[in-house]
């Protein structure tokens, strides 16, 4: 579906301000392939540090020029041994700039990558192994090889590639070696350069989906090419600026991310859960990628400091967090960014300036006494981070700006390679995603009729542009459901635009809520109004075909201990729990759990005001029936997403009795 675009009447359509941050990427407007950009970015940058991976094993620093020859070696060494352009390999593996080696080298050797996590379940491993006809396979280390082996006879894989230094199985149907012998292999052959253009498919990157088998989205070296030579606009990183890479590699929104970033000879360095708030301060990142949940817990982290300062000092901080609240949203109406305000007239937008202007002493003592230390757990030298891969909660969004931490927030699908829309640091409209990024187009339509809808008029959100994807691979029918005949896609998600052409998304379609008085709710905005309560750690919203709301409540249990202190309670978990959360254990205190009525009564109170308190409240907003549970949602249970996103139908099937239960 996706077509040769040309970059050059793309950038005619800009303005003068996105033109001045493409000017840059002139060298990359004529390129047929992603691989051809490291040569290129290594004779500007040789000898910058490209990737360091400081909890390898034994730490990894590679320079441009190294990364280049690895790639080029990755690449040779899969030719000599039997790969050809066009054919698939499976890459299962997750990150380490080993994954990048190969991710590129299987690009420049012709190949094409069918990528997906080293911990995703066996079964849809396998699928897409079988489903791409990969003919070789790049796997993370032994463990991941022998959660296949079995299974590997029935399928046309005649090469394994260990991206460790393990000593290879020996096998008799397969040639199996590790990532040193392929690299001295490649070392040994020359390079055969294979003549790719834009419509030449790059890989294919398997959606989870939430029913049925995966779907393979197929993008082209003009998908991603055109998210690398168009993404300027957003960013103007300078060789040798520093990025931390905390999500899946092999993630489309991660991964063009990447490419744009070391395109301009940026150094990435890997970081974990485990240690990125240490990693935060340690190399003091220009940039960061992240998901809405990242800024959640530095958010929460600089809660729970607030919490620990001294009474007088806590009043202190809410009253410079308070007044520099006010400030920031004086500003945004002064700036004609107040997405609350747009249509705000010009007096209006004079009197807030006047405000704003009244504030800043105020807000600049905070910026000095508090906000200053705050930004420190982030290295004190960001100077953008890009959140996508879901919502950003309001309250998150206003904290960041408080402390000078500017978040760009973003929109796309894996299937459009991903980034859509994004916000400038020239238009950052905070509630929104953005404005199109250049060749999108962005229409609005109702999702019964498909008829196009009036500006702020909201609707199902559909996207056309160069970095479409060119189909489901092998699924045509699938195909044919989200892409229509004149190359719109089918995002599936609810939005409006503003006049400035901002999108602005409302919630998932197939997450709307149905109560029974007919009355779709959207669940993703009144989840984030609720994730303001301290004693709210996660929540999923529930309720389809009942006649309220309900809700799934993880609680945060550090803080709900403060408070049972502070009541003089003695709060013990479960029935059969021997954990107990205060850290005193005094036969005065009286014992609660979480079933007891003043607990439940707390959250009650946390709910009603938190959703009453949103923006658009409506009655069918309201919260009924709720349920605290103690086991977090995260990947490891399969309940979250490797970008953290919950896993709505997994949730549901999980606590599907207490969801009954709720409702009876």
């Amino acid at each position: 579906m996706s077509k040769t675009y040309d970059l050059s009447s793309i950038i005619s359509n800009v303005t003068e301000l996105e033109r001045r941050g493409l000017k840059h990427l002139a060298d990359y407007s004529n390129l047929t392939s992603l691989p051809e950009i490291w040569s290129l970015v290594a004779k500007r940058c040789g000898d910058t540090v490209a990737l360091r991976d400081p909890h390898a094993q034994s730490e990894v620093v590679m320079t441009y020029t190294q990364l280049v020859q690895k790639i080029q070696y990755f690449a040779a060494g899969l030719q000599a041994l039997g790969v050809k352009a066009g054919e698939r390999v499976s890459l299962i593996s997750d990150n380490s700039p080993r994954w990048f080696i190969a991710d590129q080298g299987i690009m420049t050797a012709g190949a094409v990558d069918a990528v997906r996590s080293s911990q995703a379940e066996q079964e849809e491993l396998l699928f897409i192994l079988a489903n791409s006809g990969s003919t070789a396979l790049v796997v993370e280390d032994l463990k991941t090889f022998n959660k296949l082996i079995q299974r590997l006879q029935d399928l046309p894989i005649q090469l394994v590639i260990l991206l460790c230094d393990e000593v290879p199985p020996e096998d008799e149907k397969l040639r199996i070696v590790n990532f040193t012998q392929l690299m001295e292999i490649g070392a040994k052959h020359t390079l055969q350069p294979v003549k790719q253009t834009l419509d030449t498919l790059a890989t294919l990157i398997y959606t989870s989906g939430t029913t049925g088998k995966p779907k393979g989205v197929m993008l082209s070296h003009g998908n991603l090419m055109h998210q690398v030579t168009v993404f300027g606009i957003v960013l103007q990183p300078q060789p040798g600026d520093i990025v931390l890479s905390i999500l899946p590699s092999w993630h489309v929104y991660e991964r063009t991310v990447e490419y744009f970033l070391l395109s301009q000879g940026c150094t990435q360095i890997y970081t974990n859960l485990r240690s990125v708030k240490r990693d935060l301060k340690e190399f003091q990142p220009n940039y960061m990628l992240g998901v809405p949940r990242l800024w959640e817990s530095i958010y929460e982290g600089a809660q729970k400091q607030f919490r620990e300062q001294s009474a007088n000092k806590q009043r202190l901080i809410n009253y410079f967090l308070s007044v520099s609240e006010k400030y920031i949203k004086a500003r945004q109406i002064a700036q004609g960014l107040s997405l609350e305000n747009l249509n705000s007239s010009m007096v209006e937008q004079l009197a807030a300036s006047i405000q704003a202007s009244a504030l800043f002493p105020l807000h600049a003592l905070g910026e000095r006494l508090v906000y200053a230390k705050v930004r420190e757990a982030t290295g004190g030298r960001i100077k953008q981070v890009i959140s996508g891969g879901g919502a950003l909660p309001k309250h998150i969004d206003d904290f960041f700006e408080i402390i000078g931490v500017e978040i760009l927030q973003g929109y796309g699908l894996t299937e459009t390679s991903p980034v859509t829309h994004v916000r400038r640091p020239y238009r950052n409209l905070r509630g929104s995603s953005g404005q199109p990024i250049p060749g999108t187009e962005t229409k609005i339509v109702d999702p019964e009729t498909r008829t196009p809808l009036p500006v702020g008029e909201r609707g199902l959100v559909m996207l056309r542009g160069p970095q479409l994807m060119q189909g489901y691979y092998q699924n045509s029918e699938a195909t044919a459901k989200a892409i229509d005949a004149n190359g719109w896609f089918d995002s599936g998600d609810l939005g409006w635009v503003t006049p400035e052409n901002d999108l602005v998304l409302t919630g998932r379609a197939k997450d709307t809520i149905v109560l029974t008085n007919g009355e779709n709710i959207e669940p993703q905005p009144i989840e984030d109004a609720c994730l303001r309560s301290p004693y709210i750690d996660q929540i999923m919203l529930v309720g389809q075909d009942q006649r309220s709301l309900g809700a799934l409540i993880v609680p945060n249990l550090e803080a709900l201990q403060k408070w049972a202190e502070a009541q003089n309670l003695h709060l013990r978990l479960g029935d059969e729990a021997t954990k107990q959360i205060s850290t005193e254990d005094s036969a005065a205190h009286a014992e609660v759990r979480l079933e007891s009525k003043i607990v439940q009564d707390l959250y009650r109170q946390e709910l009603i005001r938190e959703v009453q308190n949103r923006p658009g409240y409506r009655p069918d907003d309201r919260i009924g029936p709720f349920k605290l549970i103690l086991e977090p949602f995260s990947i490891e249970n399969g309940m979250m997403t490797q970008t953290l996103k919950i896993r709505r139908h997994v949730v549901m099937e999980r606590y599907r009795d207490i969801i009954n239960g709720m409702f009876a």
